[in-house]
């Protein structure tokens, strides 16, 4: 006897061949995680054998199966008709008396006497999420369905989205035959986050992989804005080893533009059920969900991913009646986590141009060609082999061109929507969420579109040249030294701690001031007194977050909190800011409250800066953020350095300062360096050690200091070299003072990524670690180890 439908109680993951990936994975989560704090709402699936019957009942399957046997997928004219002929033919058969008498009354029990009940209508392909596939959203999904007879709509419509264009393409892309993959229609009470929020989550990293964070996305309304993409999402990374231990855990924050929302219609029937309006501007101004709702979310998903035993895809939904989180699929991650950890792919640009467009990146690599904006679905097969695929937004139906594509951009999107999972899937880059980029880039323009630059991707003028390097680091060579890396860029944080290293031996502040920020910390805490014309710019600056000094000591906790947790338990050394007041004075608001130097270079900066009254207002902000990150939410790895300290005593009363504000060195394991950058600091380097743990020689201003060289001029750069006699004779002075006292000495300045030979002869000093920059890490290690043969 056949089963025609299930409740989603009544399946488990094993049943995958009988209700697809999707609603068995539905059912699994019901009857194994719901006492473990999941919650998923509840449902029932058609089987695969009712559409089996649905196919036969008619003589339905012969007609498909004729149809498909000549079909050249790349054609794509012959392929939109045939799809479309095969969805008319399921949209006129009957379903079978049987097959409709147990859908009505498993519905009626799903009612259960509250007629008028939403539901969604979603497909379920029975080879749909398998670990060597992504079949996400190729098949139909129909939100707020009510009433028995729109249903019966609805599931026959579902059938007919297996022969979606998008869905015959990647089958046959893939290799899957048509005729072995069934679908099932599930049926879910839905979730009323029309009035609230709702989005897409991964247990890993969606770019670099890394599987110690679960990022999460979110929009206001239904969910389907974020995954089609029509939407830029709110965006959350939560470390998942401080969530299990009870501390703060949400390392990043993004605030999306989050335009519109989708709601429902009035008229609840397939094709007519939702429609998008625009959201009030104080609501976008603010996150989707809290911080306490983004952290129940990752307990959720670090739930499903321990009982699944691998890294998932994940949608949910915030229930504006009752208030609760759902989970309404959840479904195994199909790209990143197949890739293989020991070999590196790295892209990097030979040369820069004119930027064009910027949005979100997706992937980590480089592509260039012919721009060929696309208005419309029905011009896909304009896009040609290596064309720049430019339109508003993309969905799966556009599949089939996008293999053809060198790159793809557009208008909306965020990285969790299914135009990006496939552009990962053909290792494709995409610029996402660019707002303009089809006004922007015209017709048959040259570009070259980068995503290795960090979270923002750019579209360049022209064809740039770029490398790309692969090595395998399954075994690197033992070094007499360690190898650590500077990383000024969060955003490249998760990336880069694939490498092999040893750490960070320089995280700058000021560059997540100057990215992550970008006002003055001056204007932030005189927020009030600032005039007109500056105030407003600041106000969109700091939108999400609840006060102008909470913004700035937050956005600093995020920037160092996620250096720290993407290389935990290596030592991060993040040096307080050093920005010279020329450089404070072009954040917003800087020109109100900095001098005007004659040479800023020597002016107003590092330790004199911070024991200055009129800064240390400023300087306790740091500190603020220092103090969180390593005693609240654990990140004891994080190191302190003090940069351009010019006497002694400056230095005695910066420590000072730093223990006022709860940062005491040796308290909870804190350690404090300090930049040997100036020939005072070498010279009288015992000294100097009495006060710090360490040192990181800054190679870039003790040598334009030693040399009297200001490295900025053309002229006399031709004599700036970190080999010089007097720099070594520095430097070895430095290092004999550490070594003699016991502490640690290590370089963190240009010349080691690129003089190989400057680091062979600091190897062979005896110097504990060289930080290099991350795309001279392999070559300068293997150069090493060569040498050290």
């Amino acid at each position: 006897m056949t089963d025609y439908v299930l409740r989603f109680n009544q399946v488990t993951i094993n049943d995958v061949e009988v209700v697809g990936g999707k609603n068995a994975s539905l059912g699994e989560m019901i009857g194994n995680l719901s006492a473990a704090g999941v919650s998923v709402p509840d449902g029932f699936a058609t089987t695969a054998d009712a559409y089996r019957e649905f196919l036969a009942y008619e003589g339905l399957d012969e007609r498909i199966n004729n149809a498909l046997a000549d079909l050249n997928v790349d054609d794509i004219q012959a392929l939109t008709s045939t799809g479309r002929q095969i969805r008319e033919w399921i949209h006129e058969a009957p379903l079978p008396p049987k097959l409709e008498e147990h859908v009505r009354k498993e519905f009626e029990w799903l009612e259960d006497g509250h007629s008028g009940i939403a539901v969604a209508v979603r497909s379920s392909a029975t080879a749909e999420d398998l670990p060597d596939a992504s079949f996400a959203g190729q098949q139909e999904t129909h939100l707020n369905i009510v009433g028995i007879d729109n249903v019966l709509f609805a599931i026959r419509d579902v059938f007919a989205s297996l022969f979606n264009d998008r869905a015959i393409a990647y089958r046959d892309h893939q290799g899957f035959d048509h005729h072995k993959v069934a679908l099932s229609a599930g049926i879910q009470r839905m979730v009323r986050s029309e009035t609230a929020s709702s989005g897409v989550m991964f247990t890993l990293d969606t770019e670099s992989g890394f599987d110690d964070v679960v990022f999460i996305t979110s929009s206001y309304g239904l969910g389907e804005t974020v995954v089609q993409g029509a939407v830029n999402p709110d965006e959350f990374y939560v470390h998942k080893r401080n969530l299990e231990e009870g501390r703060p855990s949400i390392l990043r924050r993004n605030l999306g533009a989050k335009a519109i929302k989708m709601i429902y219609n009035q008229e609840a029937s397939v094709g007519k059920s939702v429609e998008t309006q625009r959201v009030d501007r104080d609501l976008r101004r603010i996150f989707s969900i809290t911080d306490d709702e983004v952290e129940a979310l990752a307990r959720q998903a670090v739930i499903i991913e321990r009982h699944y035993g691998r890294p998932m895809d994940i949608e949910w939904a915030k229930d504006g009646d009752d208030g609760k989180l759902y989970i309404v699929q959840a479904r195994p991650e199909t790209v990143k986590s197949r890739a293989s950890k020991n070999v590196m792919e790295r892209y990097l640009l030979k040369e820069t141009g004119k930027i064009l467009a910027e949005g979100r990146s997706v992937g980590h690599r480089i592509g260039k060609g012919k721009v060929r904006v696309i208005d419309h679905v029905d011009d896909m097969d304009k896009v040609q082999e290596g064309d720049i695929l430019v339109a508003d937004m993309t969905d799966p139906d556009w599949e089939p061109v996008m293999k053809r594509s060198a790159a793809i951009v557009t208008n909306r999107g965020g990285r969790t929507c299914h135009a990006a999972i496939i552009a990962r899937e053909l290792g494709i880059p995409a610029v996402v969420g660019c707002d303009d980029a089809t006004d922007r880039l015209v017709d048959g323009q040259e570009v070259t579109v980068s995503c290795a630059e960090g979270d923002t991707g750019y579209v360049y003028e022209g064809a740039l040249d770029f490398d790309v390097r692969t090595n395998s680091v399954d075994s690197m060579p033992d070094l007499d030294l360690k190898v650590m890396m500077n990383v000024g860029n969060p955003d490249r944080a998760f990336d880069f701690q694939s490498l092999p290293n040893a750490g960070v031996g320089l995280a700058r502040l000021e560059f997540i001031i100057n990215r992550m920020i970008g006002v003055h910390p001056k204007a932030l805490l005189n927020f009030d007194q600032l005039p007109e014309d500056v105030k407003p710019t600041v106000e969109r600056r700091i939108s999400g977050y609840s006060e102008p000094v909470d913004f700035y000591v937050d956005k600093l906790v995020e920037g160092i909190s996620t250096l720290a947790a993407a290389f935990w338990p290596k030592r991060v050394i993040v040096r307080l800011s050093d920005f010279k007041s020329n450089e404070y004075a072009n954040l917003i608001g800087g020109r109100l409250f900095e001098p005007e130097e004659e040479n800023p270079m020597l002016g107003f900066r590092g330790a004199s800066r911070y024991i200055s009254k009129n800064f240390r207002d400023c300087f306790e902000l740091e500190c603020r953020a220092m103090k969180k990150v390593r005693n609240e939410m654990g990140f004891t790895n994080v190191e302190i350095m003090v940069p351009f300290v010019r006497t002694v005593g400056e230095a005695e009363q910066v420590v000072d300062l730093l223990a006022e504000n709860g940062l005491k060195r040796g308290e909870n394991d804190l350690r404090l360096i300090m930049m040997c950058e100036l020939p005072a600091n070498a010279i009288l380097a015992e000294q100097f050690l009495e006060h710090f743990d360490g040192f990181s020689v800054g190679s870039n201003d003790l040598t334009q200091l030693t040399l009297g060289l200001d490295r900025d001029s053309g002229i006399i750069a031709h004599l700036f070299d970190e080999r010089n006699a007097a720099i070594l004779a520095l430097l070895e002075n430095a290092i004999d003072a550490c070594k003699k006292a016991g502490k640690y000495i290590g370089i963190c300045g240009q010349g080691p990524s690129d003089h190989p030979d400057f680091a062979r002869w600091l190897m062979d000093k005896g110097i504990d670690s060289i930080s290099l920059n991350p795309d001279s890490v392999l070559d300068t290690w293997f150069f090493l180890a060569n040498k050290q043969d």
